[in-house]
């Protein structure tokens, strides 16, 4: 359940992808009424791929499933009405289109921002024909990566009490998190993501977090391998020189984040803890360096049965 993900061998799948799921996400963000950080836009995993949940359409119901499985995209409608799109290669453009002729036959007609969110170059989604890869062992490989993370950050998750967030998909970033907050406000951040208005990325951070997550890497990026991170915001001083399991973790200064590679996670005797160890060490960095209130934020009794 820890495959191998090398990303020069999916590295073209790997943007096609993000694109897809950025297609699909925004159907969702597009229908459903704002929930505090954007949480109303993200995709979650399944024990198939991910999907949107519920989304409503006046007072209708529907939900779009990516299925790493048997490799396609399904709507369902809450009336049983369901489509299928294989998942194949095939243009980003030709994606867009099919999604969209498949919402308008089932009456669900969507109007979604065109253009690719968090990307350094300017995309239109319904025009994009560069990207146009797909390979199904390498998309399965990548979902199993996420369906073990996703295991493990329920399991550092269950340890809070305060606010916190789902472990969700945000399908801008292409990442896995999973983020605790403080209770208490944040100084505006400073924005600057690429294709994101400012104001997004400042409501996302109004309050202090401590998060964490999962990328599976990106081609002249500061971390083009898969990576776990961990950061702070506001970074709290001395977090870069914490005391962090295991051994590989590392303070990344051009991120201003805590990583450790997939591969050591992968190639360890004992995945599950070196993570867990990660996560929690990371946190603690955060919460007591920052002055979190933490005993009235964690759990200190044992979890019910």
């Amino acid at each position: 359940m820890w495959p191998a993900l090398p990303l020069a061998e999916w590295a073209a799948m790997r943007d096609t992808l993000h694109l897809w799921t950025q297609i699909v996400g925004k159907v969702r963000l597009v229908q459903s009424p704002w929930i505090n950080h954007s949480w109303h836009s993200t995709l979650y995993v399944t024990a198939r791929g991910l999907t949107t949940s519920p989304i409503p359409h006046g007072e209708r119901v529907f939900q779009i499933d990516f299925d790493f499985v048997d490799h396609r995209l399904v709507v369902a409608t809450a009336e049983g009405e369901r489509r299928t799109i294989e998942l194949a290669p095939r243009s980003v453009a030709s994606f867009y289109r099919e999604l969209m002729d498949v919402l308008d036959a089932l009456g669900l007609s969507v109007t979604i921002h065109p253009h690719a969110c968090e990307v350094p170059e300017t995309i239109l989604l319904p025009e994009d024909e560069r990207h146009a890869s797909y390979d199904p062992e390498y998309t399965a490989r990548f979902w199993r990566a996420l369906v073990s993370s996703h295991r493990v950050f329920q399991r550092f998750r269950s340890r809070f009490l305060g606010k916190c967030s789902p472990v969700h998909f945000f399908w801008g970033g292409f990442d896995l998190a999973v983020t605790r907050f403080s209770g208490r406000p944040a100084p505006p951040h400073p924005a600057g993501i690429p294709h994101m208005p400012d104001w997004v990325a400042r409501e996302a951070y109004t309050h202090e977090v401590s998060s964490a997550g999962f990328w599976p890497g990106n081609v002249g990026g500061p971390v083009a391998e898969a990576a776990f991170y961990s950061y702070a915001y506001p970074e709290p001083l001395g977090f870069a020189k914490a005391k962090v399991r295991p051994a590989a973790a590392f303070y990344s200064t051009d991120l201003k984040e805590w990583i450790l590679h997939y591969d050591a996670v992968r190639r360890s005797s004992d995945p599950d803890r070196d993570l867990l160890d990660f996560l929690q060490d990371t946190y603690d960095a955060a919460a007591d360096l920052g002055g979190w209130e933490r005993k009235s934020l964690e759990r200190t009794d044992a979890l019910p049965r």
